[in-house]
């Protein structure tokens, strides 16, 4: 019984890790966004740039951030903004929405991708940190 006690014990501490491991990191994500500076903004007094305000992306859809003219793609995407959404697309924005305007390599890194996630969700419509 000790042994099987012990195995399972083993299992739980490597599960925690992994899950340590992989928590979302707010901190590293505002690192993440210094790639997204040059088009994007997202906080207090956050204004459109050569691409759309990030704040309150959670939950809009995809093409309207009021005074930021889309590309027809981004408008017909159908894309409500969620973290999975977030995910896929920021691995390769131009093969998630052909068609954007978005000239981006992509984040293909998990970790990172999922703490940029954490830091652009955080804030809501009026640049506000939820």
């Amino acid at each position: 019984m000790t042994k099987l006690t012990s195995s399972a014990m083993a299992v739980i501490a490597t599960m925690a890790a992994t899950s340590a491991a992989l928590a979302q990191d707010v901190a590293a994500g505002k690192t993440s966004f210094n790639k997204c500076l040059a088009c994007h903004a997202v906080g207090e007094g956050a204004k459109n740039k050569v691409g759309p305000a990030l704040n309150g992306l959670e939950g809009r859809k995809s093409g309207t951030v009021e005074g930021y003219s889309y590309s027809e793609a981004n408008k017909n995407s159908g894309i409500t903004w969620s973290k999975d959404v977030f995910l896929d697309y920021i691995k390769d924005p131009k093969a998630k929405i052909p068609g954007t305007k978005m000239i981006f390599a992509g984040i293909k890194n998990e970790k990172e991708a999922g703490d940029l996630w954490a830091f652009i969700a955080q804030y809501d419509k009026d640049g506000k940190v939820k």
